[in-house]
């Protein structure tokens, strides 16, 4: 898994690429606290090059969007691929999530 981070303007873009699974979910969850640590709290999430996600990784990106949220901030997603689509739509995530088609369109959101 590669990770990335970019920022432009108020927000922080957080680049994912590879597989998100129970080896490297304790990372991404690692990468998004140091942001919220920052306060960075207006995090987009591009999951357009991860061909997989565990629960675990579900789980690290959940409490990353509860904990920016008590400080006004919001995690929201964008470009998820077919399959990690799929994988939060079947956790019922969908509802929680605010997710966009583009990078453009994320950012462009706050």
């Amino acid at each position: 898994m590669d990770i990335s981070t970019q920022e432009l303007k108020r927000v922080s873009v957080m680049t994912v690429k590879g597989r998100v699974d129970s080896a490297t979910a304790p990372d991404l969850e690692t990468a998004l606290k140091q942001l919220v640590d920052a306060d960075k709290t207006q995090i987009v999430l591009d999951l357009k090059d991860v061909e997989y996600m565990s629960s675990a990784g579900l789980r690290a990106m959940v409490s990353t969007l509860k904990a920016v949220k008590r400080i006004n901030g919001d995690l929201r997603l964008c470009a998820p691929s077919a399959r990690v689509a799929e994988v939060l739509r079947l956790a019922g995530l969908t509802s929680i999530f605010s997710i966009y088609p583009s990078q453009t369109e994320a950012v462009g959101s706050f």
